[in-house]
């Protein structure tokens, strides 16, 4: 099998399967809340929006949604089987990516590639097909496999580097049709991390000190989540593009436009942290965790 092989295990997040269990294991533990009836009852249509630093500043946060989605999937009966998931780092107007081998290898076992899903969608979009060789290093997609696999472990996998521009609304749309078409239990996730705050980013509009977390937390990542919460794709990019505060707002909005095609309409915060919050420093970057 050609599998992608991991780029940041043993870095930003741990080397091992042991270790990753052990870690998502911490996260049960700490996760206080569960999902209310209004989760519950809702469409049906799994997705969420995640965080991808690091696991030590925003893997429970990740976590939280990924977990939450698996609650709501043994109380539905109905567990995802195909995971659309939409990253990568790009600039308006430029290509998007997808990946085209057999699939993922992680700490935990190796994550298969629906090969035919992957395939519908590179008839319809002029996208780089990147392989297990060929492609490019990008935390945003790996970051998430380990919870997938742990939570989903007979789940495959698209994943897709979009990016903040119309065309994200079209693919995330044709993804959810995609997957109706095959008679597939999907679930669409977009990874993205919010405000980069601080010298180390290029970007302090409110100087440096508490002043500058205050209005990071309160206005500036308050509002690409009331984007996310409203299920406004096209918002979420417009949004990011004037206000710096997501770094992959494509990818959100891929997610978001997949959900809508379901029939959902607002999303719910699961979690929201900043690395602040772990270890203050006047650069900073917010997350926050999404479900649908």
């Amino acid at each position: 099998m050609a599998l992608k092989k991991p780029r940041f295990a043993g870095s930003w997040y741990p080397r091992t399967g042991r270790e990753c269990e052990r870690s998502m294991k911490q996260y049960d533990d700490e996760l206080q809340s569960h999902l209310g009836e209004h989760e519950l009852l809702s469409s049906g249509i799994a997705g969420g929006i995640v965080p991808h630093a690091g696991w030590f500043f925003s893997g429970k946060t990740a976590y939280a949604v990924f977990n939450r989605i698996a609650k709501r999937a043994a109380e539905s009966g109905t567990v995802p089987d195909l995971f659309f998931v939409f990253g990568m780092h790009l600039a308006p107007g430029g290509p998007n990516y997808l990946f085209m081998d057999d699939g993922f290898e992680t700490p935990l076992g190796a994550i298969r590639l629906n090969r035919e899903a992957a395939e519908n969608l590179s008839m319809q979009f002029d996208m780089v097909r990147e392989t297990a060789e060929d492609s490019v290093s990008d935390n945003t997609i790996e970051l998430q496999l380990p919870f997938i696999k742990h939570l989903f472990p007979e789940a495959e996998i698209v994943t897709v580097g979009v990016s903040p521009d119309e065309k994200a609304v079209a693919i995330g749309e044709a993804a959810f049709e995609i997957a109706r078409e095959l008679e597939r239990k999907p679930c669409f996730i977009g990874s993205t991390d919010l405000t980069h705050y601080g010298p180390n980013y290029g970007f302090t509009p409110q100087g440096i000190g508490k002043q500058s977390v205050r209005w990071v937390k309160e206005q500036n990542d308050r509002e690409i989540i009331e984007s996310f919460l409203r299920a406004k794709p096209r918002e979420v990019i417009q949004r990011a593009l004037a206000s710096h505060n997501a770094c992959c707002s494509g990818a959100a909005a891929a997610a978001i436009a997949s959900v809508r095609r379901g029939g959902a309409e607002q999303g719910f915060l699961v979690d929201y942290t900043t690395s602040y919050d772990r270890h203050p420093d006047s650069s900073f970057v917010g997350y926050a965790g999404v479900l649908y």
